[in-house]
């Protein structure tokens, strides 16, 4: 009986939760604390930047399963902050991070590994992650570049948005436009950075620097 009582009970809690949250469950968020700060903060981390760090990766019990100080070539990471080269988790933990600022992130499954874990990482796992920033730059080309290339908001880029930004390039630099230098710079452009050759440049792919854009 009391089994029956606890499992309707939790049926009306979820229902008033979904009803709440306009039919859909709360996205999984990241448990942030800040362990240092200096003092002085000339830039903040944000999407797009090429991030360098170091850090230590624990599992809920408090056993540590990585440190890039001990292990393998014990050399800081770089990566560029936003486009999934990392976990979903440091990708929403590491935003608006100042040079030499530490901190602790507690990252649900959802935003780590998941279902299916990885490597050591077993399936469902909450991590803890102690990150320490130690520089920050800009990226090969930025989430702010991205947007405005990207005309109707797509979230790819179409090789008539890039001609047109390779047009609008040419003109600010103080040369005349030349659509068939911009036609085969294009060509030239998507054969290098177009990977699955699906026409498109998705944002990831943008990321990866081509020295006429």
């Amino acid at each position: 009986m009391l089994l029956t009582v606890l499992s309707c009970l939790c049926s009306c809690l979820l229902l008033l939760l979904l009803s709440v949250s306009g039919g859909k469950l709360p996205e999984a968020e990241v448990n942030i604390e800040v362990l240092h700060r200096p003092f002085l903060c000339h830039r903040k981390s944000k999407y797009g930047d090429i991030l360098l760090v170091h850090h230590q990766g624990y599992f809920e019990n408090g056993t540590m399963f990585h440190d890039s100080r001990t292990e393998g070539d014990k050399q800081a990471v770089w990566f560029t902050l936003g486009i999934r080269e990392v976990i979903k988790g440091w990708d929403k933990g590491l935003q608006d991070m100042c040079s030499g600022e530490k901190r602790k992130l507690i990252i649900p499954p959802a935003l780590a590994y998941g279902k299916e874990g990885k490597g050591k990482i077993p399936p469902e796992s909450t991590l803890t992650f102690v990150i320490e920033v130690l520089e920050i730059r800009n990226g090969p080309r930025s989430h702010e570049s991205f947007q405005e290339m990207d005309l109707n908001d797509d979230w790819r880029l179409s090789k008539h948005e890039v001609k047109v930004y390779l047009r609008k390039e040419f003109e600010r630099h103080g040369y005349a436009p030349n659509d068939t230098l911009h036609e085969n710079m294009v060509e030239d452009i998507f054969a290098k950075e177009d990977e699955n050759k699906d026409g498109f440049i998705s944002s990831r792919e943008f990321t990866y620097k081509h020295d006429e854009l």
